[in-house]
């Protein structure tokens, strides 16, 4: 499956849910199995960006819909990029 990189920035009601209740991240995990996603990885950051997630999902279709799923709950703010793997860059580019 491709491989995305979710950049998410917590408003200040995610910020709040997650005070309260941090136990909310591995669930938002398990949303998206249900959509079809896998989160392969996941930190917590500093910065311009609260977390950083690599996950694999179908397509690019697949990847918007969650995205805008996540991002209309209010909670968070999202920057959805592909990743391409670095063998197979270099390999596009002979």
């Amino acid at each position: 499956m491709p491989t995305y990189i979710l950049l998410s920035t917590l408003t200040d009601e995610g910020a709040a849910t997650l005070k309260y209740k941090p136990d909310r991240l591995k669930e938002v995990n398990e949303e998206l199995r249900a959509l079809g996603a896998e989160v392969t990885a996941q930190y917590a950051t500093l910065g311009p960006y609260d977390f950083v997630n690599i996950v694999e999902a179908p397509d690019n279709a697949a990847i918007a819909r969650i995205s805008i799923e996540l991002s209309s709950r209010g909670s968070v703010r999202m920057l959805t990029l592909p990743a391409v793997p670095i063998d197979d860059f270099i390999e596009s580019l002979k």
